[in-house]
């Protein structure tokens, strides 16, 4: 991708008024000069044969940009193995209505720790992701915001290494959370940069997917998403550090205030 594009998670919140379809929020988000939308497969694809030619006219015309959030019902090291096996049919379900609307991005949480170690964990998830097919869509490895969830930089960089299917998706609020709020200022940015950079190669920075939001979280972890101006998570700091790294894919805005916060970032973005 030769650019960076904002958008938002789900469709859009409008005013109390409007209610969308995927056809009239992608639409209403491109008036307001935002680029992109990330599809909730979180319950069901809700992409179907009958409404995927309304969607992909849609984001055609408007040089629309689509990726979607899978199944929240995603655990590839679940101890029963019909579970894993259910796991990677809603995986593959959710590329294939991706695919029907010409998306490209896939993004789930790959599982859970469970009574496992970290170790076994990592074999298992990583096992099973080399049993997907390649449909042409980028899966998408998601950071979670807890220590005790699989999915840290760490875990899903490694798995991007070793099966050729899987991309990241930086979490960027989520690793904060993860963290205790360890993302204060630019240097703390920029590290996660440079590691994805070393690992991964500069294509890496080339093809992003990102989640932005502001954040609650405790010692735990992550609690909920909030408005960025009602967070301690530092978005300047976070977008100077794409910007000096000239990072070129995709941000999502998950904030409550969707694309409020979606219009926050680009123009921050666009005024350095």
């Amino acid at each position: 991708m030769d650019t960076l594009l904002f958008g938002i998670s789900g469709l859009p919140l409008g005013d109390e008024n409007k209610k969308f379809k995927y056809k009239s929020g992608i639409e209403y988000l491109k008036e307001l000069s935002l680029d992109a939308m990330e599809l909730p497969f979180v319950r069901s694809v809700n992409v179907t044969d009958k409404n995927s030619v309304e969607i992909l006219d849609t984001k055609l015309k408007n040089n629309f940009y689509l990726s979607a959030h899978g199944s929240y019902f995603i655990n590839l090291n679940a101890d029963e193995e019909e579970k894993q096996v259910k796991s990677l049919e809603r995986i593959v379900k959710g590329a294939e209505g991706l695919k029907k609307v010409e998306g490209k991005s896939l993004i789930f949480h790959p599982g859970f720790y469970l009574k496992d170690s970290k170790e076994e964990t990592f074999e298992t998830i990583k096992n099973n992701l080399l049993k997907l097919p390649d449909l042409g869509i980028d899966y998408r490895l998601e950071t979670t915001g807890k220590g005790t969830q699989f999915g840290s930089l760490e875990e899903n960089v490694k798995l991007c290494k070793e099966v050729p299917t899987c991309k990241l998706c930086i979490d960027f609020s989520h690793l904060h959370a993860r963290h205790n709020g360890i993302l204060k200022n630019y240097h703390d940015f920029a590290k996660i940069l440079d590691y994805v950079v070393t690992e991964l190669g500069e294509v890496a920075l080339k093809d992003m997917h990102i989640h932005m939001s502001g954040i609650n979280y405790t010692v735990k972890g992550e609690r909920n998403h909030l408005p960025f101006e009602e967070s301690d998570f530092n978005y300047k700091a976070c977008i100077e550090a794409f910007v000096k790294f000239d990072i070129k894919g995709c941000i999502i805005c998950e904030s409550p205030i969707l694309e409020n916060d979606a219009l926050l970032l680009k123009e921050y973005y666009k005024s350095l």
